[in-house]
């Protein structure tokens, strides 16, 4: 029978079935309600008891492996523990930080959190916001480095970064000849630019790897909880700053936001000139990076969206990060 069952690359798996084959591996209030919330690099479902609520996320299996759910975890209990706040795992009854299910397409992970208190920032990030976050980001920075993983992750380099990235990117250029040919410059010319940063503390750290406003949330006296830390690994922190520069840039984040964070990192680490000299390329570097991951995401969930408009807008992009007015936009 088995034989006739059609391959799948991708399946949504049930709510009724993460009530009665999931959630009863947790010590928590039986489930009332689940509903899937967001389908991202993972699929996130809100789950609700009468008390509390929690949140549910169960990985791809064209994204990540267990060892690098394993990391990513077991940092997050770490950064916990030193009193960092993020959205940590809950252990199962078992003693494990994840599940394994056995999907259509293959093994899948999934792990429990508990629901960060507050909520998005509304309007994006207000002065005082982004101040709190970059101060956070520092901290995980600084206390990172004491953090013994018993699992490997792929560490982000400028190979992982820009080479593996345009492996991804260059086949739906093809047809692009130009435009090919000015990805594959500016990566060459980034990588020149950057092949000098040290990669040692305190410049080489554990990266959140994610930072923009839609990963924490914040109470109304301020008080932030980081979560989706799916995208963690060893890298530089001067990348770290200029992912959030990338994604706050892209979403029109108002330029004081966007300096205060760089203020409220510098509080609890000194960024040197080399680094802030390198926040450009780095940028131009988070894009292509992201490019690429939202390439290999849509030829699974949404091949449509990749029309000659899409590539046009983040070729146009790049562009714009590579002019001398960058961080003006």
């Amino acid at each position: 029978m088995a034989e006739h069952i059609f391959p799948v690359t991708y399946s949504t798996l049930a709510c009724n079935a993460i009530l009665h084959r999931v959630m009863p591996a947790y010590s928590v209030e039986e489930a009332t309600s689940c509903q899937l919330w967001h389908r991202g690099l993972s699929d996130v479902y809100l789950i609700e008891t009468p008390t509390a609520h929690y949140v549910l996320r169960i990985s791809h299996t064209h994204w990540r492996s267990k060892a690098e759910i394993d990391f990513e975890l077991e940092l997050l209990v770490f950064l916990r523990s030193h009193h960092i706040p993020v959205a940590s795992p809950l252990v199962t009854k078992a003693g494990d930080l994840c599940i394994e299910i056995q999907a259509p397409e293959g093994l899948r992970y999934a792990a429990l959190f508990g629901y960060a208190p507050g909520q998005i920032a509304q309007g994006d990030l207000d002065q005082d916001q982004g101040y709190t976050l970059g101060e956070t980001v520092a901290k995980i920075h600084q206390v990172a480095t004491d953090f013994q993983p018993r699992s490997q992750r792929q560490p982000l380099t400028l190979d992982y970064l820009l080479d593996d990235s345009l492996e991804i990117i260059s086949p739906f250029l093809c047809d692009r000849n130009s435009d090919l040919t000015y990805l594959v410059d500016i990566i060459e010319e980034i990588k020149t630019q950057l092949q000098d940063m040290p990669q040692e503390q305190p410049y080489w750290s554990i990266c959140w790897g994610d930072p923009h406003s839609g990963n924490a949330h914040f109470t109304e006296d301020n008080h932030v909880t980081l979560f989706d830390f799916d995208q963690c690994g060893y890298g530089w922190r001067a990348f770290e700053i200029a992912k959030f520069l990338q994604t706050s840039l892209r979403t029109g984040m108002h330029r004081k936001a966007r300096d205060a964070f760089l203020e409220g990192y510098q509080t609890v680490q000194t960024v040197t000139p080399e680094e802030l000299n390198g926040l450009q390329a780095f940028t131009q570097t988070a894009h292509i990076w992201m490019w690429a991951i939202s390439l290999t995401h849509a030829k699974i969930h949404n091949f449509s969206q990749l029309s000659s408009s899409y590539f046009s807008h983040r070729l146009a992009q790049l562009k714009l990060l590579s002019s001398q007015d960058w961080q003006l936009f």
